[in-house]
């Protein structure tokens, strides 16, 4: 009996593990401030731990072991939304990534916020409306 739960732990523990670094559901709040609405987009985004070091020692070191890994993109969709309420001058379009797979990875500032505070302003100051057009634009 004592074998069975072991295992049975460590089998959960292992994969566990390996789900640290996933694809999360996340709300963000879209606005521009010459448009009349603010939208609420359910997108996924990569979140979770992945295992890092920072050596006490650090010359003679390369620089590959002193970078510290972060849960992103391995692949992603770009979508595009259309804010309401905006006027003929103003472009009504927002694009957006949504996570398809994640990984433990050097954070990439190209299309990452490699900032680890959180974020302070997704709300809506706005009237809500929800979201009518979206697009894929592509995959990375």
């Amino acid at each position: 009996m004592q074998s069975v739960f072991v295992t049975s732990l460590l089998f959960c523990l292992t994969f566990e593990a390996a789900a640290f670094c996933v694809p999360t559901e996340y709300t963000m709040f879209v606005e521009n401030k010459d448009c009349a609405y603010c939208l609420a987009v359910n997108t996924t985004v990569c979140a979770g731990f992945c295992h890092t070091q920072d050596p006490n020692l650090k010359e003679g070191l390369l620089k590959s072991t002193l970078a510290q890994t972060t849960c992103t993109y391995k692949a992603f969709v770009r979508k595009t939304v259309l804010i309401p309420g905006c006027p003929l001058h103003v472009n009504p379009y927002f694009s957006y990534p949504a996570a398809i797979t994640c990984k433990c990875n050097k954070c990439n500032t190209d299309y990452s916020d490699c900032v680890h505070e959180p974020i302070k302003n997704n709300y809506c100051t706005k009237p809500q409306k929800t979201y009518s057009m979206r697009y894929t634009i592509g995959i990375q």
